[in-house]
């Protein structure tokens, strides 16, 4: 029904904390912040640390959704241009949890960008047409996830459009975006990307007061939800889905 992806709390309240959920299918995509944002944690990290970091809170956050869906029902696509997130994604890529490794170069990018803009189009095709039933037989019906790491490397004008695309377009569909970058990376682009950053929930790997509440106006601290250092629940978890998907 939900993914709890941390904890909110109020600084003149630290006895308070409350859970943040999203719920399922998740109506939105997530961007995780690996950019040294104003928080006072943030800043105390170096700038590798902090993606480093910023890697590992997504993938927790993957090892969650996978974990609460029936075996089958959801897949995770990686778009890692640089091989940057390699340690990270170590607990996705070992036990054999995804269905392709992740994507490098720019020729990667095109490829998974292609294959799941080519199933949004598909899917709302067929929902429009009222002929849901008649998805070509090879197409995965299972939600889709994309993670895609230090954007906008590996992305040309093309790609960018199509990330976009899928931003917007994808989650009514099932295809499902989470984005790791720093925002200064794609300053270039200017205020086009505008659209795109809205249309994410931003979310940090280290506390960051930066979620308003829109009724009381309360400036919430959001707290991401990880393993304690050292712990290998995420492996242990994603061993278990990797076994119920064979």
């Amino acid at each position: 029904m939900a993914l709890r992806v941390g904890d909110l709390h109020l600084p003149e309240r630290p006895d308070l904390r409350i859970p943040m959920l999203l719920r399922l299918p998740l109506e939105r995509g997530l961007w995780i912040d690996s950019g040294r944002s104003g928080s006072e944690a943030a800043l105390m990290l170096e700038s590798d640390q902090l993606r480093r970091a910023a890697m590992e809170s997504a993938v927790a956050h993957a090892a969650r959704l996978l974990a609460v869906y029936p075996a089958g029902e959801f897949a995770v696509h990686v778009i890692d241009p640089a091989g940057t997130g390699t340690p990270a994604l170590a607990p996705l890529t070992g036990p054999g949890v995804l269905d392709a490794p992740p994507a490098a170069g720019a020729q990667g990018v095109a490829a998974v960008l292609a294959k799941l803009t080519q199933r949004v189009d598909l899917v709302q095709m067929a929902i429009r047409g009222g002929a849901a039933d008649s998805l070509p037989p090879g197409l995965d019906t299972a939600e889709q996830l994309l993670i895609v790491n230090d954007f906008p490397h590996g992305f040309d004008d093309r790609a960018v459009t199509q990330l976009r695309y899928l931003a917007d377009e994808g989650p009514s569909v099932g295809v499902h975006l989470m984005m790791v970058a720093d925002r200064e990376d794609a300053s270039a682009y200017g205020p086009v990307l505008d659209p795109l950053w809205r249309a994410l929930l931003r979310v940090t790997p280290v506390p960051d007061d930066h979620l308003i509440d829109p009724w009381v106006g309360h400036t919430w601290t959001y707290e991401p939800l990880l393993p304690p250092p050292g712990s290998q629940v995420v492996q242990q978890v994603l061993a278990r889905v990797a076994a119920a998907r064979r």
